[in-house]
């Protein structure tokens, strides 16, 4: 099978059929009071769709239809092992369609095609077939109980769950949520971001063809502001989970509580500090880590390694290696499977951005490396990879998430001052140490306030291990068994003998 080339995809580009509309009790609608807006592509700016534009009513449409298939028990009461059978198929189907949805992907969000072919899409199927073959394999707990009693403990789906994911990886965070919200039995409403919806709303028609029935996934496109405020305030919502900025997950919590006081859950933002020792086993190694923890998707991650932490007496020899690896990630046509660098989602983030890049020039940091919109001719928005020494960790550029391509490089002098500054911040997402002595990494590791910490690497992981943050990136944890305590309750049934 030959690779497509970027002729192909972009002749795919314009033949393909664009779905913009809600999809809700298995069809899909426009927006109840038609309203919608444009899709625009951050690759130059095109129209790709006219998106349905969600509201508080379509949002009590959706849940009232999630509710009505939860309580029917046609899914929710169904075995575990037939719902397993339907998300396994369900994966297979983002499998068949890997290409449509990964150019849709693409043309949506900006990323480069090689990776929403690659990492992308084929992560959201391995995501849902996980999570399927997990579910008929978590069992249930007979407490100590006295002679004459019986004490159950028993996991139950805990109703009609609102998903609300973000813009930089759409589809494979909707099925971190949906994978184990979906596999426990649960109805879900899920709200895909403006910025990039339409992966989520294909794979609404994909898993109706799968087997899943209607009103048990519903998609509703539309902004925070409106669909996504009218769920977390939605009385008739039982959880809410949610990926994406600390600044909304805290409004979340409130919503959450001025309401029904639904369960929430909340993958928040980040300000990694990835931390890189004298011993480090092998330089060139963790430079190229380094480059690929701030470009890889345009530096759109929330785990992003946006501050480079670097040991005073390697940085002479190790700061060159990250500029020299740091030239092989530069932007490029995002249809391009060369390309290893797309555009930012949008002129807004572009925007915001630029306005770091400023704030570290204002604030007295050297810049490096980068700093300047590029391919502007284009219509797209494209920065370049960005990199400032000379960074106190009390800078802007150093506590802000900023969701660009911008590193930080910081020095320290010895471990102590390497994790009182990799510490001091508002988040705990993910942190990376390079070092050869175990000792070393174990003792970093264990002082790191962190949900995820990479020794030797940056970003390991996979769908085995939970995903989440300290702090103010949030709780609860996505992937691994462990996701599934976020969708189920726990019911105690105690029965005299």
């Amino acid at each position: 099978m030959t690779t497509p080339t970027r002729n192909d995809w972009e002749e795919r580009a314009r033949s393909l059929i664009i779905e913009g509309r809600a999809f809700v009790d298995g069809q899909y609608l426009p927006a109840a009071d038609g309203a919608t807006f444009d899709c625009l592509s951050p690759i130059d700016g095109r129209l790709l769709a006219q998106v349905a534009s969600c509201a508080a009513a379509d949002a009590d449409l959706a849940v009232a239809a999630a509710r009505r298939s939860f309580e029917s028990g046609r899914w929710s009461r169904l075995a575990p092992a037939k719902r397993k059978a339907v998300m396994i198929r369900l994966a297979e189907l983002l499998e068949i369609h890997r290409e449509e949805l990964a150019l849709l992907e693409t043309l949506d969000m900006g990323k480069p095609i090689k990776y929403s072919l690659s990492i992308d899409v084929p992560a959201a199927a391995r995501a849902l077939r996980w999570s399927g073959e997990a579910i008929d394999k978590l069992y249930g707990e007979v407490a100590a109980t006295p002679d004459d009693e019986l004490g159950l403990v028993t996991r139950e789906p805990v109703g009609v769950v609102a998903a609300i994911v973000p813009w930089n990886f759409p589809l494979l965070m909707a099925c971190w949520k949906l994978g184990p919200a979906l596999a426990s039995g649960n109805s879900v409403v899920l709200k895909p971001s403006e910025k990039s919806p339409l992966t989520a709303i294909r794979l609404a028609q994909l898993a109706f063809e799968a087997g899943i029935p209607p009103g048990v996934l519903n998609v509703l496109p539309g902004y925070g502001h409106s669909v996504g405020r009218a769920l977390a305030l939605h009385m008739d919502v039982d959880c809410l989970v949610f990926t994406g900025s600390t600044r909304v997950a805290k409004q979340l919590m409130v919503y959450a509580g001025e309401s029904n006081m639904k369960r929430i859950w909340l993958e928040a933002g980040g300000k990694s500090p990835n931390i890189v020792f004298a011993d480090a086993p092998d330089l060139a190694a963790a430079a190229e880590a380094a480059a690929s923890a701030i470009a890889f998707n345009q530096g759109e991650v929330c785990t992003a390694g946006s501050r480079l932490l670097v040991e005073r007496s390697i940085k002479e020899a190790f700061l060159p290696l990250v500029l020299e690896a740091l030239k092989t990630w530069q932007p490029g046509h995002p249809l391009d499977p060369a390309t290893n660098v797309g555009a930012l989602v949008d002129r807004q983030q572009l925007d915001t951005v630029l306005g770091y890049i400023e704030a570290g020039l204002g604030e007295g940091a050297s810049l490096l490396a980068g700093g300047r919109r590029i391919l502007e001719e284009t219509g797209g928005t494209y920065v370049e990879p960005t990199v400032f020494d000379g960074v106190s960790n009390a800078m802007k550029i150093a506590r802000e998430e900023i969701f660009g391509p911008v590193l930080s490089v910081i020095v320290f002098d010895t471990p102590e001052e390497a994790v009182q500054i990799a510490n001091d911040t508002s988040y705990g997402l993910a942190a990376a140490i390079w070092t050869r002595d175990l000792s070393k990494a174990h003792r970093t590791a264990r002082a790191l306030r962190a949900g995820s910490v990479w020794i030797n690497q940056y970003d390991g992981g996979d769908m085995t291990a939970p995903f989440g943050g300290f702090k103010q990136s949030g709780n609860g944890r996505d992937k691994s068994l462990h996701a599934f305590d976020k969708y189920t309750e726990l019911k105690a049934t105690w029965i005299k003998l």
